[in-house]
């Protein structure tokens, strides 16, 4: 039997209602702070397309006002859930914005872990566009997303990748991240997000770095999901050497 939720969160971002506008309701704005790619056609009626590592979800944009509100609906699934975003646009004074997310819908029998997940992971992806519209704003990240299926609990994950990115002390932000991922340049950033035991995040000059827990309840994955900023960035290389990295990552 499907339960129905609603969730929001509000979040101040370092940027103008234009540069909100174009992050949240364009694909490569969307691509420079989401998971996966995503497509939007613009106009109420249009419809979005995002696809997370080959499973495609569509659905059909129920609210457009640029600089002011984007919101789209889901299409059902044969069990009659789906989900529903929208996002409210405020600007505010020297050139801030006030963000208002709502999501909500009908989730499955597993709707009390779904719901935890959303709303921790939510933090995640705010807090890095966030990143994105003070540090990155009119560029257009490169999405990377590389897994690792039953990588460890928690505490074996996360004290693998620490020593992985060279974090000698506790994972707080700001905390100084230098290493090396085979085939690509060295990489060296802070720590941006610290969100254990279910994100870390790193900023560097030219991307963001971003790893997540799913949690024992969801799996145990480890997964990546990056975003390029340099010029000399090419996905075609770097997703297969970080699919590489996490893959060969000692842990336990």
């Amino acid at each position: 039997m499907g339960h129905a939720f609603e969730l929001t969160k509000d979040i101040e971002l370092a940027a103008t209602p234009e540069q909100v506008w174009e992050a949240i309701a364009t694909g490569p704005g969307i691509d420079s702070w989401f998971m996966g790619r995503s497509e939007v056609n613009p106009g109420e009626g249009s419809r979005t397309r995002h696809d997370m590592a080959g499973f495609v979800s569509e659905a059909t944009v129920t609210g457009w006002e640029p600089g002011k509100r984007f919101a789209y609906r889901g299409d059902a699934g044969p069990d009659g859930t789906f989900m529903a975003i929208e996002y409210l646009i405020e600007g505010r004074e020297q050139g801030s914005t006030t963000l208002r997310l709502v999501q909500s819908g009908v989730l499955g029998d597993n709707w009390e872990t779904e719901y935890e997940a959303m709303k921790v992971g939510w933090d995640m992806y705010l807090g890095t566009l966030a990143a994105y519209v003070a540090h990155f704003a009119g560029r257009t990240g490169a999405p990377v997303t590389a897994f690792r299926p039953q990588a460890g609990t928690p505490d074996e994950v996360w004290a693998a990748v620490a020593r992985a990115l060279g974090i000698t002390g506790p994972v707080t932000e700001g905390a100084p991240v230098r290493f090396t991922v085979d085939g690509l340049p060295p990489v060296e950033g802070v720590v941006d997000l610290a969100g254990l035991p279910t994100y870390l995040g790193v900023r560097t000059d030219d991307a963001l770095y971003r790893f997540l827990h799913s949690g024992t309840d969801r799996g145990n994955a480890l997964v990546l999901g990056h975003h390029l900023f340099g010029r000399q960035q090419d996905p075609e290389r770097t997703g297969p050497a970080w699919q590489n990295w996490v893959a060969a990552l000692p842990i336990g």
